[in-house]
C-alpha cells in the first residue's frame, strides 16, 4: 500500500547465526474457542493527527497504559513522538496523552511494560526515512505534478532543521524510557540495544528480556537482551538463528512471552520469500541463551504480540493485512506447541495500514485489545480497542 512504503526500507542489514535444535510442531492447530465482541470504538483524542503502533499494558494497581507514535501527519513523517495515555476504568475512558519523547527526527513503534518492581518502561525507534521523501518533494516545483503544497513543504523543512545533520545522526537508535514513579518522572533516553513494537518482558525468575533487532548499527543483529537490573542497563544474551535459505535482515519486529513450562517463545515478523507475510516462531529451554532455528506455525498475519494469560494459556493477537483487513487472535493450550484457528476481533479495516494490536486480561478475565488503524473518512490513523471474551 502506499502507507506502507517505507518501513521495510527503515529495517536491513545482517545478522549472526546461532543454531539450536528445533522444539516442537506448532503448525498443528486446534479448534478455535469462540470470541465474543462487547464493543470496539476509537480511543484517540485527536482523529486529524495519525497515530500508530501502540502497545498496552495493565499495572499491578489495575491501570491501563497505553503508548504509542502520536501527534503524526502519516504512516512516515518528521513529526513522530512518543506518547503515554493513562485509564483507571478499564478503558472505558482515557487521559489526554503525555508526549514523552520527541527526539527531533521521527519517534516510531512505542512499547510499555511495568516491571515487578514497579518500573515503567518505554520503548521506541527513531528513524530519518521521511528525508527521502522531503528531498524528492523539494525538487518538484510548485506547479508541476506531484508538488507539495506550499505550507506543508514549509511545515516539514521547518521540522527537520530544527537538528543539524550531526544532531540528526546522533539521535538516530533504539532507545528506552523508565520512570521509577509510576509515570510521574522520566529518565532521559538511553541504549536499549534493540527495537521491537511492543518492547522487553518480565520473567518469573526477575530477569528482563527484550527480544528485537539491532536496527541501525551495523551489523544488524537480531536476537535477545537482557537486564537484571530492573530495565536500567542492557546486555546482548543471544543471537536468534536463521532458517536455512532465510536471511535475517527480513525478520523484523519480534515479541516474546514466558510460558507456564519455562519456555521462552518469540514471535517474529517474516519477509523472507518462504512463509512470507507470516509470523515465525523459535523458542529457548535455557533461559534465552540459546534458540531453535525459527520455523512456521502455519499463522498468516503479521506483527503478532504474546501475554500468558491467568489460566496459563497463551494468547497471540496480530494484523490481518488483505481482506477481510482488521485483527484477529489465537490461543494455545499447550505452551505454544500449537495454536487454535483465528478468533475474529476485527474486520472492518479500510485498508492494510492497520494493526499492531497488543492486548491485557482485565480483572474479570476479559481482554481489551488496542490497535491502530487508517479509517475510511477520518483525516488520521487512530487508536482503536476492543473489549472481548473467549
Amino acid at each position: 500500500m502506499k502507507h506502507l512504503i517505507n518501513r521495510r526500507q527503515m529495517l536491513w542489514g545482517t545478522a549472526a547465526v546461532v543454531t539450536t535444535a528445533m522444539l516442537g510442531d506448532s503448525r498443528r492447530a486446534t479448534a478455535a474457542p469462540k470470541a465474543t465482541i462487547r464493543e470496539i470504538k476509537i480511543i484517540s483524542h485527536d482523529v486529524k493527527r495519525y497515530n500508530g503502533w501502540p502497545t498496552i499494558v495493565r499495572c499491578r494497581s489495575g491501570e491501563l497504559l497505553v503508548s504509542c507514535s502520536g501527534s503524526r501527519e502519516g504512516h512516515v513523517c518528521p513529526f513522530g513522538k512518543v506518547e503515554l495515555m493513562r485509564s483507571t476504568d478499564d478503558g472505558k475512558t482515557w487521559s489526554w496523552p503525555r508526549m514523552l519523547m520527541d527526539a527531533g527526527i521521527d519517534n516510531r513503534d512505542a512499547g510499555v511494560l511495568e516491571t515487578a518492581k514497579g518500573s515503567i518502561l518505554v520503548t521506541t525507534f527513531t528513524s530519518l526515512a521521511y528525508e527521502s521523501m522531503l528531498l524528492k518533494a523539494e525538487k518538484i516545483k510548485t506547479g508541476e505534478k506531484g508538488a507539495w503544497a506550499v505550507e506543508k513543504l514549509q511545515r516539514w523543512q521547518a521540522a527537520h532543521n530544527r537538528l543539524t545533520p550531526e544532531q540528526r545522526r546522533e539521535s538516530l537508535g533504539v532507545w528506552m524510557l523508565r520512570s521509577a514513579d509510576g509515570g510521574r518522572s522520566w529518565s532521559a533516553p538511553y541504549d536499549a540495544l534493540v527495537s521491537s513494537p511492543h518492547g522487553p518482558i518480565q520473567l518469573s525468575a526477575g530477569r528482563l528480556i527484550y527480544a528485537g533487532v539491532d536496527l541501525w548499527r551495523k551489523p544488524r543483529r537480531v536476537g535477545v537482551c537482557e537486564s537484571i537490573d530492573d530495565g536500567c542497563t542492557w546486555k546482548w544474551l543471544a543471537d536468534i538463528p536463521e532458517r536455512t535459505d532465510d536471511k535475517s535482515d527480513q525478520y523484523h519486529e519480534l515479541h516474546a512471552v514466558e510460558a507456564a513450562d519455562g519456555r521462552l517463545i518469540v514471535q517474529i515478523r517474516n519477509h523472507n520469500k518462504n512463509n512470507s507475510g507470516e509470523t515465525l516462531q523459535c523458542e529457548s529451554t535455557d533461559g534465552g541463551k540459546t534458540w531453535s532455528v525459527p520455523r512456521s506455525i502455519g499463522v498468516w498475519g503479521l506483527p503478532s504480540h504474546l501475554l500468558r494469560l491467568k489460566d496459563n494459556r497463551l494468547l497471540m493477537t496480530y494484523g490481518y493485512r488483505r481482506s477481510p483487513y482488521g485483527n484477529q487472535a489465537r490461543l494455545s493450550e499447550d505452551n505454544g506447541r500449537s495454536w487454535s484457528e483465528p478468533m475474529i476481533i476485527s474486520d472492518d479495516g479500510a485498508g492494510g495500514d492497520l494493526g499492531y494490536p497488543s492486548t491485557v486480561q482485565l480483572g474479570d478475565g476479559s481482554m481489551l485489545t488496542v490497535w491502530y488503524e487508517f479509517m475510511a473518512g477520518i483525516q488520521g490513523a487512530v487508536l482503536r480497542q476492543a473489549r472481548w471474551s473467549c
